[in-house]
């Protein structure tokens, strides 16, 4: 199976996160973008500051590679205002996809309306500019009920607001990959919570995130039926090599 067009290769890190000046960190994510070029991944997934560069280097290589970035990343409490801005931003400096984290952390507390809310009004913006939306529900952060509760949430605002033709165009995405978990437990995508996502996510699109560490467990969650996977270490993966990175 070549799996490439299923790659969202990602580099997320600040320069404090990697250790990193801001120029060493920028040379950085200039490498992920021009690998993913030159590998011929499905999209190169960085920091808003940094998808007017990755545009002009995909225009200048006449390449079809496509850039997504992260909204309200990586904690989805920022304010429904803040996250639009974000997008917004986004948008103009050439992004095709926008991965909205979701304010979880409201959901879990009751706060449905307002979850709602931002799932309208986010995957408004995105389908207007002809981008794929895609919201971060960070599985790592609920439990297994809170897990299909807020993919059928998703699932229905889109269902309910938005034409058919545009539901593959909307994802429900695992996982920001930066959550911290205790005891070692993992923080990104795992075969269970993938498959309540897909059973109560569709017919949007679902994305698995963080965790898709060999090529094998990525063919596994495309035969599960994902249609994206994130990971930076696409280029490892694609070529049948094993990683150790949690995202």
């Amino acid at each position: 199976m070549n799996i490439k067009s299923y790659l969202d290769s990602t580099y997320l890190k600040t320069p404090e996160q990697a250790g990193l000046s801001v120029a060493e960190n920028t040379k950085v994510v200039k490498n992920f973008v021009q690998e993913a070029i030159d590998e011929g991944f499905k999209l190169i997934m960085i920091r808003p500051n940094m998808v007017a560069m990755a545009k002009k280097m995909v225009t200048d290589c006449n390449s079809k590679l496509t850039i997504g970035t992260v909204i309200g990343f990586h904690e989805g409490t920022y304010s429904l205002e803040e996250k639009l801005a974000e997008a917004q931003k986004a948008i103009a400096d050439g992004a095709d996809d926008l991965d909205f984290v979701c304010n979880y952390e409201a959901f879990k507390n009751g706060a449905k309306d307002l979850v709602k809310k931002e799932i309208l009004e986010g995957t408004k913006l995105g389908l207007e500019h002809h981008k794929i939306v895609k919201w971060i529900i960070e599985v790592a952060a609920l439990s297994n009920d809170q897990i299909i509760q807020l993919s059928t949430l998703i699932k229905n605002v889109v269902m309910s607001n938005f034409k058919e033709e545009c539901y593959h165009s909307v994802f429900v995405k695992s996982s920001t990959g930066f959550y911290k978990t205790e005891n070692g437990l993992p923080n990104g995508a795992t075969v269970p919570a993938i498959i309540m996502m897909l059973e109560n996510g569709s017919p949007l699109s679902i994305k698995a995130a963080g965790g898709v560490r060999t090529y094998d467990e990525a063919v596994e969650m495309i035969r599960l039926g994902v249609k994206r996977i994130g990971t930076s270490s696409a280029k490892a993966i694609a070529n049948g090599e094993t990683t150790t990175s949690n995202y």
